[in-house]
């Protein structure tokens, strides 16, 4: 494997800068590393290596003239398929929409488009990011680096296993109740849930709009902090986009990085990692990995209290009616009678609109996406609504409320990202309820709308697979989570003796 692949993405903006690589070569690189093992990954669902090539080429004009668009200019990145490209396939993972192409590009395309990112392409996902593990694709699934018969996590574990697999330096995913967070875990990389508007959703094709942000996929907090920042800020075309400058990012990693947390107040979450330890579900490994992190922070200054947030437990079960009555509600769309998939039933010789909409939807949803469609139906019919929605909701007040009275004790709380590390593939595919519970405790976050980040906190002892630490800060405190997640990298890669994904097996079919 070339080392060009294994730099940073703040590694390959420096290497820009001082023209010791071109834009062009970096591109290559990664569509030649692409070529080699996606086969196995299959992370992609779309490579566009002749619009890369050609956005790399202009990047390098740019520089050449000394005009480049930004610090990002020419290093390259891969988008979940879940975000509108203008020109490429958006497919959601979804036969429905196979072959779709957007006329136009979601704000956050256009951002990287704009600083100069060359795109190259659209990462495998679970169909309409409804999955805890990339099986739910009807594109078939996506196979963890680190293990090839092994989940990526999920939804977004294309993003993840591209980012792992030195397939991209980052990438673009979305975060509805912990789809950054949650691959990053078991793949060993970083992954960000922006405070919810603090980043454009225009173009995101919406699972549950209270829910769904996007965010970073990378390998290093720098990298995260890089691009959060380039693609976030106000949006006049998203009605949830908050009006608020976008905190320090790079700023706050980079001081995080002298190692110094004095001061600082880190919450562990009764509910998530304090009591719970050594409960059922939560694998020793994990919660191994995750007090040595708790140790890390505290010999780095901070002081570290137990919090409780006693509505916690009821988050999964409020979350699994909130978001499956948003996308019964948005996926109504997708009639068959304006784009995506059209099938006319057979043996109906003059179908009415009603016949066809029913055999399209029948044909191009998925198990799980028909499961949660009619689940959040049932729940907004008449008669059930107060009884389960509307009961939701108020869950999703207290918890708000367990976050404020959390954070009135702590600068930033802490558990692990996921119960386990990753489970072999077809393992959980026909038990809904045992997929569901690897969001645990990312979830609470998307209800809050606060927040997190998921950084490899080591390997199990178990099965020497990644596991991850989560921190999460108050709404509009994004900089907090880049300090500390920061300050944790360095300390963690010391003891390692270099990056997690340094240990990772060769792929089959690395031509390394």
């Amino acid at each position: 494997m070339t080392e060009l692949i294994r730099q940073t993405a703040a590694e390959m903006a420096a290497a820009l800068a001082a023209g010791t690589t071109t834009s062009v070569e970096l591109t290559q690189a990664h569509l030649d590393r692409i070529a080699a093992v996606d086969g196995a990954v299959h992370a992609y669902l779309h490579v566009d290596a002749e619009g890369a090539l050609a956005q790399a080429a202009a990047s390098d004009a740019r520089r050449s003239d000394g005009k480049p668009a930004g610090d990002l200019d020419g290093v390259p990145i891969a988008v979940k398929d879940v975000l509108a490209t203008q020109g490429l396939p958006t497919t959601c993972g979804s036969k429905i929409l196979e072959g779709w192409i957007p006329p136009y590009d979601a704000t956050v395309v256009a951002k990287l488009k704009a600083a100069g990112l060359p795109i190259l392409g659209k990462t495998n996902m679970d169909e309409f990011a409804m999955g805890s593990s990339t099986e739910h694709s009807a594109y078939g699934p996506t196979h963890n680096p680190w293990d090839l018969d092994r989940i990526p996590g999920g939804s977004g574990g294309g993003s993840a296993a591209a980012v792992a697999a030195f397939q991209a330096p980052f990438a673009l995913g979305t975060d509805t109740g912990g789809s950054i967070r949650q691959p990053g875990a078991v793949t060993g990389t970083v992954g960000v849930k922006p405070t919810y508007g603090g980043v454009s959703r225009y173009g995101l094709v919406a699972l549950a709009n209270s829910l769904d942000q996007v965010g970073p996929v990378t390998r290093t907090v720098l990298d995260s902090a890089l691009l959060h920042e380039l693609i976030g800020g106000h949006d006049p075309r998203d009605s949830t986009s908050v009006d608020a400058p976008v905190p320090g990012l790079v700023a706050a990693a980079t001081q995080g990085a002298q190692g110094d947390l004095s001061g600082l107040k880190v919450g562990v979450i009764k509910e998530l990692g304090g009591e719970a330890q050594g409960n059922e579900g939560w694998q020793q490994g994990v919660q191994q990995r995750f007090t040595e992190s708790v140790d890390h922070l505290v010999a780095m200054g901070a002081e570290v209290v137990e919090v409780s947030c006693p509505s916690f437990v009821h988050a999964l079960a409020a979350y699994y009616l909130i978001l499956p009555a948003e996308a019964s509600s948005n996926l109504a769309k997708f009639d068959a009678m304006r784009y995506g998939l059209r099938v006319f039933p057979e043996g109906v010789d003059s179908p009415s609109a009603e016949e066809v909409m029913r055999a399209s939807r029948d044909a191009g949803f998925g198990d799980e996406v028909k499961r949660r469609i009619i689940l959040g139906t049932y729940a907004l019919s008449s008669g059930y609504y107060d009884a389960y929605y509307g009961q939701a909701q108020k869950v999703r007040t207290l918890i708000s409320r367990d976050f404020e009275a959390a954070f009135g004790q702590a600068d930033v709380l802490l558990s692990p990202t996921a119960p386990t590390t990753a489970f072999k593939l077809g393992e959980k595919l026909d038990d809904p309820i045992a997929m569901y519970l690897n969001d645990l405790a990312t979830i609470p976050a998307n209800l809050a709308g606060v927040p997190g980040i998921s950084l490899p906190s080591g390997l199990a002892d178990e099965d020497g697979l990644p596991a991850g630490v989560q921190m999460l800060a108050p709404a509009l405190a994004d900089d907090r989570l880049y300090r500390v997640g920061a300050a944790l990298e360095v300390a963690l890669i010391e003891k390692w003796g270099g990056p997690l994904l340094d240990r990772a097996p060769s792929l089959t079919g690395d031509a390394s």
